[in-house]
């Protein structure tokens, strides 16, 4: 790691018993990786066990290939196997909204959640009929003020 890398890490990974690899996936800014919790499954593909705080298009338990690239020999390429999961993002802010009753009634909807700050919060759906019910959520809390989300695909 050079002095201008920076690296965002997960602490808890959704799928950490399966986990036993530690794969690389830059992100657009200058020097910025994340450094995702994986399950090899071949020399260059991986089943990610983490919910990804920043990529897009990359989703809990997507079965991935990874390439040698920036100085790095395992760093995401290609989703090889989507896993059919959906990501969400939410952000509290510097406010003291109601974190912990939001999480709880996340994990009742039946999502995983982890967190990446205090501020920060990445959230797996299923499916796609779970994913409405979490953005379903996730907008009602937003109206309130509670928090701003975003989804985790582009298109």
């Amino acid at each position: 790691m050079t002095a201008a890398e920076k690296f965002s890490t997960h602490s808890g990974p959704a799928w950490r018993e399966k986990a036993n690899f530690v794969i690389n996936a830059k992100l657009p800014e200058e020097g910025r990786f994340e450094q995702l919790w994986a399950r090899q499954v071949s020399e260059d593909t991986f089943e990610l066990c983490c919910i990804p705080f920043f990529l897009y298009d990359v989703a809990l338990g997507d079965v991935v290939q990874t390439r040698e690239a920036h100085g790095r020999r395992y760093v995401l390429d290609t989703v090889v196997q989507p896993s059919g999961h959906y990501v969400f993002r939410a952000y509290f802010g510097r406010s003291a909204h109601p974190r912990e009753e939001i999480v709880e009634r996340l994990t009742e909807l039946g999502a995983v959640v982890e967190w990446s700050s205090a501020t920060l919060l990445a959230i797996d759906a299923l499916d796609l009929d779970h994913a409405q019910q979490i953005a379903d959520f996730l907008q009602m809390r937003a109206g309130l003020g509670q928090l701003m989300f975003e989804t985790g695909k582009t298109s």
